[in-house]
């Protein structure tokens, strides 16, 4: 599909499922849940083959996949017990550790260890694309390193006070620094391509992360910048007022609930979903 050269982009993102066409089946056609940002609710062909050509939305990227042996190595310098070792009568409540779909070990501390793994990877020590799961009720913790997950970009919050980049605890990690930096790149770009910032820069400052549709299900992801400056009002005590009735966003706005502990991440536009 060569019309033109958005026409030839969606025709490239184009998704199939193998359902005949001709069942009245309703289900394959539906939208699920867990597509929100993967998959466009919006572009599917009418007629027999609605909602089963589909098409990747604009920011969703897929994993083109990392060796896993570094990562284990890692584990095994921070404490993990390799399966072959574990004894469980020992160590009954140990997290087990699966990288790719294999057990490859245990580990005593789950919490200190994610924190690390996920501190290498905002620190690109580690591919971007690596996805972390951690089941906290199962006691898994799940790696995800390989080939054809879809994934999307999102902005990280801040989940700790950070006396290095002096970001607060709740807040952005993206700073209107980083986005003057960026803006006085596309005015002037610099001589030194090596000095360019761009998307790669983003998330090497680990500004931007990205999330598959499993590592999703572990997040708390809001909606705007202004709905996370919101819940950090209201965390600090002070008293709302709900009812923005001239905001035209006001339908997307997702109403603060107060048992929130912390959101993670923050989404780039609400429009990112097409």
């Amino acid at each position: 599909n060569r019309y033109t050269f958005a026409s030839t982009l969606s025709h490239l993102r184009r998704t199939n499922t193998p359902i005949g066409r001709d069942g009245k089946i309703a289900k394959p056609r539906q939208l699920h849940n867990t597509h929100w940002g993967l998959v466009c609710p919006a572009e599917t062909p009418e007629g027999q083959a609605c909602g089963l050509v589909k098409n990747l939305s604009l920011m969703c990227y897929v994993s083109v996949g990392s060796p896993s042996e570094p990562l284990i190595e890692f584990m095994i310098n921070r404490g993990m017990e390799v399966v072959e070792e574990y004894e469980p009568l020992r160590y009954p409540h140990a997290t087990k550790i699966f990288v790719n779909g294999t057990w490859v070990g245990v580990h005593q501390d789950p919490k200190h260890l994610v924190s690390q793994v996920l501190d290498t990877r905002r620190k690109s020590y580690l591919q971007f694309e690596v996805s972390l799961i951690r089941e906290i009720r199962d006691q898994e913790f799940k790696i995800f390193s390989d080939a054809g997950r879809v994934m999307r970009p999102v902005f990280t919050v801040q989940q700790e006070d950070d006396p290095d980049t002096g970001i607060d605890k709740g807040h952005l990690v993206l700073t209107k620094d980083l986005v003057n930096r960026l803006a006085k790149e596309q005015s002037e770009p610099p001589d030194d391509p090596s000095a360019k910032i761009g998307w790669e820069g983003l998330i090497r400052a680990g500004a931007v992360e990205y999330l598959d549709a499993e590592e999703e299900e572990t997040s708390m992801i809001c909606m705007t910048p202004e709905d996370l400056e919101l819940y950090r009002l209201q965390k600090a005590g002070v008293k709302l007022d709900e009812d923005n009735g001239d905001d035209l966003n006001k339908r997307l706005k997702t109403r603060t609930n107060p048992t929130t502990h912390m959101y993670t991440h923050c989404e780039i536009h609400p429009s990112m979903i097409l």
